[in-house]
């Protein structure tokens, strides 16, 4: 492995209605699988199919402006990505139907950085640019 090929997170952008949210520094989204186990006769394995998936994740950052709360709970597409001059390219992926869990309405603390951190959830995605190693 050629260890200038890992990606930096330095480099990842997150998009919002095709606007690059700028304040944003973190993003971290996962699908779980509901697997259901079924057992069958003469076999001493318990076999699994696949169920329903559920998205969930988290977005934080910077407070710069109001636009999370504006959004309230209404869905939205999210795009990340990921891109590093030294890798074999960029991934992007698009979100789908993201609704967020909680608005954090306030949380700051005088002489500090307001932070903003949100979770979410989401019902499919796109893997719109992948990387492949050339």
């Amino acid at each position: 492995m050629d260890a200038n090929r890992v990606f930096l997170g330095t480099y990842g952008k997150i998009f919002i209605g095709g606007v690059w949210q700028s304040n944003f520094n973190h993003l971290e989204a996962n699908v779980e699988i509901q697997k259901r186990e079924l057992n069958l006769a003469g076999d001493p394995w318990v076999r699994h199919k696949k169920g329903p998936m559920k998205g969930t994740g988290t977005v934080s950052g910077f407070k710069v402006t109001s636009d999370m709360i504006a959004r309230g709970f209404d869905k939205f597409e999210l795009v990340s990505k990921l891109e590093d001059p030294e890798a074999y390219g960029y991934e992007t992926i698009t979100l789908q139907n993201v609704m967020l869990d909680k608005l954090q309405l306030a949380n700051w603390t005088a002489g500090e950085e307001v932070k903003e951190e949100v979770s979410f959830t989401f019902e499919g995605y796109v893997l719109n640019d992948k990387v492949t190693a050339v």
